[in-house]
């Protein structure tokens, strides 16, 4: 049925229902699971008057988010392993969340996503968005949307 399935996850307690719920349908189905966590970009602002960041900052902090990001997807891969599923720990570094899970589908030929959906609803998904719904509508794999 399928082969590879991405678990994107950030740690939170939906994120976790997700990466559980796919290590129990790659088991089941004897697919590889790929833990993806996505890191932002350090934001770095160009404009006049602006408080300026040293390079070596941003640095430290991109490291600890990497290390965090890598720490995470480990821990789901390691929850994998533990549940007897090949699996990998991948990080991208991207401040377009949806756009790195899709690159990061088509990239490791994964056949399924498993995310979760926080529900958001009214104007609280128009001003925070939603990059589960951007992910099923601009992707050609098929999404499984927990809640």
């Amino acid at each position: 049925m399928y082969q590879r399935i991405l678990v994107p996850t950030d740690g939170t307690p939906l994120s976790k229902k997700a990466v559980k719920s796919a290590i129990e349908l790659a088991k089941t189905t004897g697919a590889e699971l790929v833990a993806l966590n996505v890191v932002p970009r350090y934001p770095v602002s160009y404009l006049e008057g602006a408080i300026s960041t040293s390079p070596d900052q941003v640095a430290r902090v991109e490291k600890q988010w990497s290390d965090k990001g890598h720490a995470l997807a480990q821990s789901a891969q390691a929850s994998a392993e533990a549940a007897g599923v090949k699996s990998k720990a991948i990080i991208a570094k991207s401040d377009l969340v949806a756009e790195a899970i899709l690159a990061a589908a088509k990239k490791h030929k994964c056949d399924l996503v498993v995310m979760a959906s926080h529900g958001r609803r009214g104007i609280k998904r128009l001003l925070l968005g939603s990059e589960t719904q951007h992910v099923l509508t601009h992707g050609d794999v098929p999404v499984l949307v927990l809640r």
